[in-house]
């Protein structure tokens, strides 16, 4: 497992300050090219998309304190969903963090941006376009591929639409399965109209669009959301119950014991659906045995032995 390096304060006596200087520069460097993903060790995303698939909120964070992760990973209830869809299930995913954060600018307004002067519309689209394209531009786009959540820190970004009806879509056209956002979303009427998975505070809900609100900061760094540290590479998982994360590093173990008690709940609901005369529905619908998937993907026989 690789974790970042931080630069350290070192003090060495009786050294030639060049010798120094390249010391901190080495050390600033390690820090800048740091893994900020916690890897789970020979485990692609394609195996844990396989066995999120389906999960539920509920079963993941049984399965995060049965390794010893109490009230760890469990965002804040204000991350909601959007919509729902309880006969779809459309507004329920689950899949691994893409993350970005937005903050807000510490510029001042161009004078270009007072159109009450006709002679600055040129100047205006000039400041608007280099807004977009260098200080509040999506560079997180080029790490989105299939099963891709993307999770986005904008908080204090001065009620800003961070995202959209069109963003989103963008996102999904590459892979996206949905947005975990502190908040900055806007155009909401078409994003339930079109149902694009979202959850957000949506209290916090963004008006303005980006330029002379908020930049970039940083992209596929941990981002806090929900009062949860995102790392890029983290399981997330949503539904109706909210959204919970779940660190890499246990992302094989927490999913089984997750899937296990979602086939368990799954056949003891099946039964009472036949006893009290119930039609069956998609929420009975039986996943593979435990160990016959688990074996077909590689992972232990048992995650609840050492």
């Amino acid at each position: 497992m690789n974790y970042p390096s931080f630069p350290v304060r070192i003090l060495l006596p009786n050294q030639p300050i060049s010798y120094l200087m390249g010391l901190l520069v080495a050390v600033f460097i390690d820090f800048g090219t740091a893994t900020y993903a916690q890897e789970a060790a020979g485990v692609s995303d394609e195996v844990l998309l396989e066995l999120y698939q389906g999960a539920r909120v509920t079963d993941v964070v049984d399965g995060l304190v049965t390794v010893g992760y109490m009230d760890v990973g469990v965002m804040d209830p204000s991350i909601a969903p959007l919509w729902r869809d309880v006969e779809t299930m459309e507004h329920r995913f689950s899949g691994i963090a893409v993350t970005v954060r937005y903050g807000p600018t510490n510029r001042p307004m161009h004078p270009g941006a007072d159109l009450t002067q006709p002679e600055n519309y040129e100047v205006y689209r000039q400041w608007r376009g280099m807004w977009y394209s260098q200080l509040s531009a999506e560079p997180f786009g080029e790490f989105i591929k299939a099963g891709t959540v993307v999770v986005m820190d904008n908080r204090d970004d001065n009620d800003t639409g961070s995202t959209g009806s069109k963003n989103i879509m963008d996102w999904q056209e590459k892979g996206a399965v949905g947005l975990v956002s502190a908040g900055g979303v806007r155009d909401i009427d078409e994003v339930i109209r079109q149902k694009n998975p979202v959850y957000t505070d949506y209290t916090k809900r963004g008006r303005g669009e980006r330029i002379g609100r908020n930049e970039v900061i940083d992209v596929q760094r941990p981002v806090v959301v929900g009062g949860c540290t995102v790392y890029p590479g983290d399981v997330i998982v949503a539904d109706s119950d909210g959204v919970v994360v779940v660190p890499r590093r246990v992302a094989v173990r927490v999913g089984q014991i997750a899937y296990m008690e979602l086939v368990d709940d799954t056949k003891g609901r099946r039964e009472l659906f036949e006893k009290t005369g119930r039609a069956y529905d998609q929420t009975v619908e039986v996943p593979e045995d435990p160990a016959t998937f688990f074996k077909k993907h590689g992972l232990p026989e048992d995650p609840n032995k050492p």
